[in-house]
């Protein structure tokens, strides 16, 4: 096997070992240790496996460590992403470029199931993962009744 180069959400960590997710491809990496990586970042860098099995890897290079923010804001939904969803059924979900970096989700719910739509998108590593295959820095969720609207923004 040869080295793995991309950016990687670190999915679990330990003092033992850390388990990292190639955002791009999903692939799931074992850690034979932790080179002071913490669940939640999100790292670019390379992986190299480890012989003679090849089935753990060491983590040979870091070209860069972050963690992106993931919260609920105290703002509504834009005029554009309320016009969205007044066209979209319950369930629904948009997925619409914005000029330069990055994208909005609009997701449409029952209404009384706003406030758990919106922690359930807060708290899904999904989420933290598009952020980190998207190149953004932070993701801002927020809601009206009936409608969760995702913003992966850059800084």
């Amino acid at each position: 096997m040869t080295a793995i180069e991309g950016t990687f959400l670190v999915t679990n960590a330990d003092d033992a070992s850390a388990t990292l997710r190639n955002v791009a491809d999903s692939q799931v990496l074992t850690l034979s240790g932790n080179p002071g990586i913490e669940a939640g970042e999100v790292v670019e860098g390379t992986v190299e496996p480890e012989p003679p099995m090849e089935v753990t890897y060491t983590l040979t290079e870091v070209a860069e460590r972050r963690t992106i923010p993931v919260e609920t804001v105290d703002l509504a939904p834009t005029a554009q992403t309320t016009e969205i969803a007044a066209d979209q059924a319950p369930g629904e979900l948009t997925t619409v470029e914005r000029a330069g970096e990055g994208e909005v989700h609009v997701l449409t719910v029952p209404d009384d199931e706003t406030a758990e739509a919106a922690a359930d998108v807060v708290e899904d590593e999904a989420t933290l993962s598009r952020a980190a295959r998207l190149g953004v820095d932070r993701v801002e969720v927020r809601t009206t009744d009936g409608v969760v609207s995702v913003r992966y923004l850059p800084d």
